[in-house]
Protein backbone atom coordinates (compact mmCIF):
# COMPACT_ATOMS: atom_id res chain seq x y z
CA UNK A 1 0.00 0.00 0.00
CA UNK A 2 2.89 2.81 1.20
CA UNK A 3 4.88 1.39 -2.02
CA UNK A 4 1.58 2.35 -4.32
CA UNK A 5 1.16 6.06 -2.37
CA UNK A 6 4.97 6.66 -2.99
CA UNK A 7 4.65 5.53 -6.43
CA UNK A 8 1.42 7.67 -7.12
CA UNK A 9 3.06 10.63 -5.62
CA UNK A 10 6.00 10.23 -7.56
CA UNK A 11 4.03 9.89 -10.89
CA UNK A 12 2.15 13.31 -9.88
CA UNK A 13 5.50 14.96 -9.47
CA UNK A 14 6.70 13.73 -12.59
CA UNK A 15 3.90 15.12 -14.60
CA UNK A 16 3.88 18.70 -12.91
CA UNK A 17 7.70 18.33 -14.14
CA UNK A 18 6.71 17.66 -17.53
CA UNK A 19 4.12 20.16 -17.42
CA UNK A 20 6.20 22.98 -16.70
CA UNK A 21 8.94 22.44 -18.94
CA UNK A 22 6.30 21.79 -22.02
CA UNK A 23 4.77 25.50 -20.62
CA UNK A 24 6.53 28.23 -22.31
CA UNK A 25 4.34 31.41 -21.69
CA UNK A 26 5.12 35.00 -22.80
CA UNK A 27 4.07 38.24 -21.43
CA UNK A 28 3.67 41.72 -23.66
CA UNK A 29 3.51 44.54 -21.13
CA UNK A 30 2.37 47.56 -22.66
CA UNK A 31 3.15 51.58 -22.77
CA UNK A 32 4.72 52.67 -19.49
CA UNK A 33 6.66 49.36 -19.17
CA UNK A 34 5.98 46.54 -16.17
CA UNK A 35 7.84 49.29 -13.41
CA UNK A 36 4.79 52.11 -14.00
CA UNK A 37 3.99 50.98 -9.79
CA UNK A 38 0.38 50.77 -11.29
CA UNK A 39 -1.27 48.64 -13.83
CA UNK A 40 1.93 46.91 -16.15
CA UNK A 41 3.40 46.51 -12.16
CA UNK A 42 0.02 44.82 -10.69
CA UNK A 43 0.46 42.48 -13.82
CA UNK A 44 4.40 41.48 -13.35
CA UNK A 45 3.40 40.75 -9.72
CA UNK A 46 1.04 37.62 -10.58
CA UNK A 47 3.49 36.55 -13.00
CA UNK A 48 6.44 36.48 -10.15
CA UNK A 49 3.98 34.79 -7.82
CA UNK A 50 3.49 32.14 -10.25
CA UNK A 51 7.26 31.75 -11.37
CA UNK A 52 8.41 32.06 -7.69
CA UNK A 53 5.95 28.96 -6.94
CA UNK A 54 6.44 26.82 -10.28
CA UNK A 55 9.65 27.69 -11.35
CA UNK A 56 8.69 28.43 -15.16
CA UNK A 57 10.04 31.36 -16.49
CA UNK A 58 7.77 33.71 -18.36
CA UNK A 59 9.42 35.77 -21.64
CA UNK A 60 8.79 39.01 -21.33
CA UNK A 61 8.31 42.00 -23.76
CA UNK A 62 7.71 46.17 -22.64
CA UNK A 63 6.23 47.91 -25.35
CA UNK A 64 7.75 50.85 -26.04
CA UNK A 65 5.46 51.98 -29.15
CA UNK A 66 1.85 51.44 -30.68
CA UNK A 67 3.82 49.28 -33.47
CA UNK A 68 5.59 46.88 -31.15
CA UNK A 69 2.46 44.85 -30.01
CA UNK A 70 1.54 42.38 -33.05
CA UNK A 71 4.97 42.32 -33.67
CA UNK A 72 6.03 41.23 -29.98
CA UNK A 73 3.14 38.88 -29.99
CA UNK A 74 3.81 36.94 -33.50
CA UNK A 75 8.02 37.05 -31.93
CA UNK A 76 6.41 34.77 -28.63
CA UNK A 77 4.84 32.75 -31.05
CA UNK A 78 7.48 31.98 -33.21
CA UNK A 79 9.81 31.24 -29.64
CA UNK A 80 7.19 28.76 -29.02
CA UNK A 81 5.33 30.29 -26.64
CA UNK A 82 2.06 28.24 -25.47
CA UNK A 83 0.51 30.88 -23.74
CA UNK A 84 0.85 34.77 -24.58
CA UNK A 85 -0.71 37.29 -21.85
CA UNK A 86 -1.26 41.12 -23.33
CA UNK A 87 -1.43 43.55 -20.98
CA UNK A 88 -4.64 46.54 -21.61
CA UNK A 89 -7.04 47.55 -24.13
CA UNK A 90 -5.33 48.88 -26.67
CA UNK A 91 -3.55 45.58 -27.41
CA UNK A 92 -7.05 44.30 -28.16
CA UNK A 93 -6.34 44.81 -31.81
CA UNK A 94 -2.63 42.45 -32.13
CA UNK A 95 -3.99 39.93 -29.58
CA UNK A 96 -7.27 39.11 -32.22
CA UNK A 97 -5.38 39.03 -35.10
CA UNK A 98 -2.43 36.75 -33.85
CA UNK A 99 -4.53 34.79 -32.03
CA UNK A 100 -6.65 34.10 -35.38
CA UNK A 101 -3.77 33.05 -36.96
CA UNK A 102 -2.50 30.83 -34.36
CA UNK A 103 -5.77 28.75 -33.29
CA UNK A 104 -2.90 26.02 -31.35
CA UNK A 105 -1.96 28.69 -29.22
CA UNK A 106 -3.67 30.05 -25.88
CA UNK A 107 -4.40 33.57 -25.55
CA UNK A 108 -5.41 36.21 -23.07
CA UNK A 109 -5.99 40.09 -22.44
CA UNK A 110 -6.98 42.20 -19.37
CA UNK A 111 -8.87 44.83 -19.61
CA UNK A 112 -10.79 43.38 -23.12
CA UNK A 113 -14.57 41.91 -23.47
CA UNK A 114 -15.51 42.54 -26.69
CA UNK A 115 -13.68 39.91 -29.05
CA UNK A 116 -14.58 36.50 -29.75
CA UNK A 117 -12.09 33.67 -30.25
CA UNK A 118 -11.64 30.08 -29.06
CA UNK A 119 -8.64 30.30 -27.86
CA UNK A 120 -8.98 33.97 -26.09
CA UNK A 121 -9.63 34.36 -21.99
CA UNK A 122 -10.44 37.97 -21.89
CA UNK A 123 -10.64 39.67 -18.25
CA UNK A 124 -12.52 42.84 -17.74
CA UNK A 125 -12.84 44.72 -14.00
CA UNK A 126 -16.08 47.01 -12.38
CA UNK A 127 -13.47 49.77 -11.92
CA UNK A 128 -16.41 51.79 -11.07
CA UNK A 129 -16.95 49.95 -7.91
CA UNK A 130 -13.74 51.03 -6.79
CA UNK A 131 -13.66 54.39 -7.63
CA UNK A 132 -16.93 54.63 -5.72
CA UNK A 133 -15.52 53.61 -2.69
CA UNK A 134 -12.48 55.92 -2.72
CA UNK A 135 -14.63 58.82 -4.20
CA UNK A 136 -16.61 58.58 -0.40
CA UNK A 137 -12.77 58.19 1.22
CA UNK A 138 -12.08 61.66 -0.76
CA UNK A 139 -15.12 63.37 -0.13
CA UNK A 140 -15.10 62.32 3.53
CA UNK A 141 -11.48 63.58 3.87
CA UNK A 142 -11.33 66.66 2.33
CA UNK A 143 -11.77 70.18 4.13
CA UNK A 144 -12.44 72.06 0.86
CA UNK A 145 -14.79 70.03 -0.05
CA UNK A 146 -13.10 70.25 -3.27
CA UNK A 147 -11.37 67.09 -4.76
CA UNK A 148 -9.76 66.04 -8.35
CA UNK A 149 -9.47 63.53 -10.69
CA UNK A 150 -6.99 62.84 -12.98
CA UNK A 151 -7.40 60.43 -15.90
CA UNK A 152 -4.56 59.17 -18.36
CA UNK A 153 -5.60 58.52 -21.98
CA UNK A 154 -8.89 59.97 -22.73
CA UNK A 155 -10.91 56.99 -23.38
CA UNK A 156 -14.54 55.05 -22.21
CA UNK A 157 -12.46 53.07 -19.54
CA UNK A 158 -10.94 55.98 -17.79
CA UNK A 159 -14.71 57.88 -17.95
CA UNK A 160 -15.83 54.50 -16.09
CA UNK A 161 -12.95 55.38 -13.34
CA UNK A 162 -13.87 58.98 -13.00
CA UNK A 163 -17.77 58.81 -13.31
CA UNK A 164 -17.91 56.03 -10.50
CA UNK A 165 -15.74 58.40 -8.35
CA UNK A 166 -17.99 61.75 -8.89
CA UNK A 167 -21.03 59.05 -7.88
CA UNK A 168 -18.98 57.97 -4.50
CA UNK A 169 -17.98 61.42 -3.70
CA UNK A 170 -21.40 63.10 -4.41
CA UNK A 171 -23.62 60.04 -2.57
CA UNK A 172 -21.91 60.62 0.26
CA UNK A 173 -21.02 64.59 0.54
CA UNK A 174 -23.44 66.74 -0.48
CA UNK A 175 -22.28 69.48 -2.29
CA UNK A 176 -18.54 68.44 -2.72
CA UNK A 177 -17.03 69.58 -6.22
CA UNK A 178 -15.17 67.26 -8.29
CA UNK A 179 -12.18 68.41 -10.77
CA UNK A 180 -11.24 66.95 -13.63
CA UNK A 181 -9.12 66.46 -16.35
CA UNK A 182 -7.26 64.04 -18.81
CA UNK A 183 -3.43 63.78 -19.64
CA UNK A 184 -4.43 63.23 -23.26
CA UNK A 185 -5.39 61.50 -26.05
CA UNK A 186 -2.85 59.26 -26.98
CA UNK A 187 -0.82 55.85 -26.02
CA UNK A 188 1.59 58.74 -24.56
CA UNK A 189 -0.76 59.80 -22.13
CA UNK A 190 0.14 56.77 -19.57
CA UNK A 191 3.86 57.78 -19.27
CA UNK A 192 3.92 61.16 -18.54
CA UNK A 193 4.29 61.68 -14.83
CA UNK A 194 5.39 65.65 -15.77
CA UNK A 195 1.72 66.41 -17.19
CA UNK A 196 0.18 64.26 -14.56
CA UNK A 197 2.38 66.78 -12.38
CA UNK A 198 0.91 69.81 -13.89
CA UNK A 199 -2.64 68.80 -13.94
CA UNK A 200 -2.84 67.83 -10.64
CA UNK A 201 -1.55 71.17 -9.39
CA UNK A 202 -3.97 72.94 -11.49
CA UNK A 203 -6.50 71.06 -9.31
CA UNK A 204 -5.19 72.14 -6.47
CA UNK A 205 -4.54 75.53 -6.68
CA UNK A 206 -8.17 75.64 -7.38
CA UNK A 207 -8.84 74.11 -3.87
CA UNK A 208 -8.79 70.58 -4.34
CA UNK A 209 -7.26 68.54 -1.38
CA UNK A 210 -7.47 65.23 -2.62
CA UNK A 211 -6.92 64.15 -6.10
CA UNK A 212 -7.39 61.06 -7.43
CA UNK A 213 -5.63 59.28 -10.67
CA UNK A 214 -6.22 56.53 -13.10
CA UNK A 215 -3.43 57.31 -15.28
CA UNK A 216 -0.82 54.62 -15.06
CA UNK A 217 2.70 56.07 -14.75
CA UNK A 218 1.67 59.30 -15.56
CA UNK A 219 -0.39 58.83 -11.80
CA UNK A 220 3.02 59.50 -10.37
CA UNK A 221 3.60 62.82 -11.18
CA UNK A 222 -0.17 62.89 -9.63
CA UNK A 223 1.44 61.49 -6.09
CA UNK A 224 4.75 64.03 -6.61
CA UNK A 225 2.99 66.52 -7.18
CA UNK A 226 0.18 66.13 -4.26
CA UNK A 227 3.68 65.77 -1.80
CA UNK A 228 5.10 69.21 -2.70
CA UNK A 229 2.02 70.46 -2.15
CA UNK A 230 1.39 68.98 1.54
CA UNK A 231 -2.35 68.00 -0.29
CA UNK A 232 -3.37 64.05 -1.04
CA UNK A 233 -3.49 62.00 -3.86
CA UNK A 234 -5.51 58.73 -4.28
CA UNK A 235 -3.96 55.66 -6.20
CA UNK A 236 -4.86 52.81 -8.47
CA UNK A 237 -4.33 49.97 -9.82
CA UNK A 238 -1.60 48.53 -7.34
CA UNK A 239 -1.64 49.12 -3.76
CA UNK A 240 0.85 53.27 -4.23
CA UNK A 241 -0.02 54.17 -0.47
CA UNK A 242 3.89 53.27 0.14
CA UNK A 243 4.95 55.27 -2.91
CA UNK A 244 4.85 58.52 -0.96
CA UNK A 245 3.90 57.57 2.82
CA UNK A 246 1.54 60.43 4.43
CA UNK A 247 0.47 61.42 0.93
CA UNK A 248 -1.82 58.49 -0.63
CA UNK A 249 -4.77 58.66 1.31
CA UNK A 250 -5.32 54.96 -0.07
CA UNK A 251 -5.50 53.08 -3.67
CA UNK A 252 -8.13 51.63 -5.83
CA UNK A 253 -6.99 48.11 -6.33
CA UNK A 254 -7.49 46.56 -9.78
CA UNK A 255 -6.36 42.89 -9.01
CA UNK A 256 -4.91 42.16 -12.31
CA UNK A 257 -2.30 40.42 -10.65
CA UNK A 258 -4.93 37.87 -9.92
CA UNK A 259 -5.84 37.91 -13.22
CA UNK A 260 -2.39 36.83 -14.83
CA UNK A 261 -1.87 34.55 -12.13
CA UNK A 262 -4.77 32.47 -12.34
CA UNK A 263 -4.11 32.24 -16.21
CA UNK A 264 -0.84 31.18 -16.13
CA UNK A 265 -1.47 28.47 -13.28
CA UNK A 266 -4.50 27.42 -15.41
CA UNK A 267 -2.63 27.37 -18.97
CA UNK A 268 0.01 25.20 -17.07
CA UNK A 269 -2.56 22.93 -15.35
CA UNK A 270 -4.22 22.32 -18.36
CA UNK A 271 -7.79 24.18 -17.21
CA UNK A 272 -7.17 27.16 -19.11
CA UNK A 273 -10.91 28.19 -20.39
CA UNK A 274 -11.79 31.09 -22.77
CA UNK A 275 -14.35 33.04 -22.72
CA UNK A 276 -14.70 36.20 -20.26
CA UNK A 277 -14.21 37.01 -16.82
CA UNK A 278 -16.16 40.31 -15.34
CA UNK A 279 -14.97 41.27 -11.60
CA UNK A 280 -15.50 43.54 -9.66
CA UNK A 281 -16.01 43.77 -5.31
CA UNK A 282 -17.99 40.56 -5.17
CA UNK A 283 -16.07 38.62 -7.29
CA UNK A 284 -12.64 39.88 -4.97
CA UNK A 285 -11.19 41.62 -8.60
CA UNK A 286 -11.72 45.18 -6.96
CA UNK A 287 -11.07 46.85 -3.60
CA UNK A 288 -9.44 49.51 -1.46
CA UNK A 289 -6.15 49.34 0.18
CA UNK A 290 -5.53 50.07 4.44
CA UNK A 291 -2.03 49.49 5.61
CA UNK A 292 0.27 51.29 7.37
CA UNK A 293 1.28 53.50 5.29
CA UNK A 294 -2.32 55.24 5.08
CA UNK A 295 -3.88 53.84 8.22
CA UNK A 296 -2.98 57.27 9.92
CA UNK A 297 -4.67 59.43 7.11
CA UNK A 298 -7.80 57.73 7.47
CA UNK A 299 -10.13 58.78 10.25
CA UNK A 300 -12.57 55.53 11.63
CA UNK A 301 -15.31 57.51 10.36
CA UNK A 302 -14.06 57.25 6.98
CA UNK A 303 -13.09 53.27 7.20
CA UNK A 304 -16.20 52.68 8.75
CA UNK A 305 -18.34 54.34 5.61
CA UNK A 306 -15.93 52.71 3.03
CA UNK A 307 -16.38 49.34 4.04
CA UNK A 308 -20.27 50.01 4.54
CA UNK A 309 -20.42 51.33 1.09
CA UNK A 310 -18.36 48.24 0.12
CA UNK A 311 -20.76 45.86 1.62
CA UNK A 312 -23.67 47.79 -0.07
CA UNK A 313 -21.96 47.38 -3.44
CA UNK A 314 -21.55 43.71 -2.75
CA UNK A 315 -24.64 42.70 -1.95
CA UNK A 316 -26.33 44.77 -4.69
CA UNK A 317 -27.87 47.38 -2.36
CA UNK A 318 -25.90 50.08 -4.35
CA UNK A 319 -25.88 50.27 -7.74
CA UNK A 320 -22.76 52.20 -9.74
CA UNK A 321 -23.34 53.54 -12.58
CA UNK A 322 -21.24 52.13 -15.55
CA UNK A 323 -19.92 54.90 -17.65
CA UNK A 324 -19.39 52.20 -20.46
CA UNK A 325 -23.20 51.25 -20.26
CA UNK A 326 -24.15 54.30 -22.03
CA UNK A 327 -21.44 56.33 -22.66
CA UNK A 328 -23.07 58.88 -19.72
CA UNK A 329 -22.14 60.04 -16.41
CA UNK A 330 -25.27 61.39 -14.78
CA UNK A 331 -23.52 62.72 -11.73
Amino acid sequence: MLKSLIGAVAMALISTTALAAEFKPAVVFDMGGKFDKSFNEGVWKGIKKFSDETGVAVMEFEVTNETQREQAMRRMVSKGASLVLGVGFAQADAIDAVAADNPNVQFAIIDVSWLNRPNLRQYAFKEHEGSYLVGVAAALTSKTGKIGFVGGMDVPLIRKFACGYVQGAKETRQGVEVFQAMTGTTPNAWNDPTKGGELAQSQFDRGADVVYHAAGATGLGVIRAAADARKLAIGVDSNQNGVAPGTVLTSMLKRVDVAAYDTLKSAMDGTFKAGVNVLGIAEGGIDWAVDEHNKPLLTPAVIEAVEKARKKISDGEIKVHNYADNSNCPY
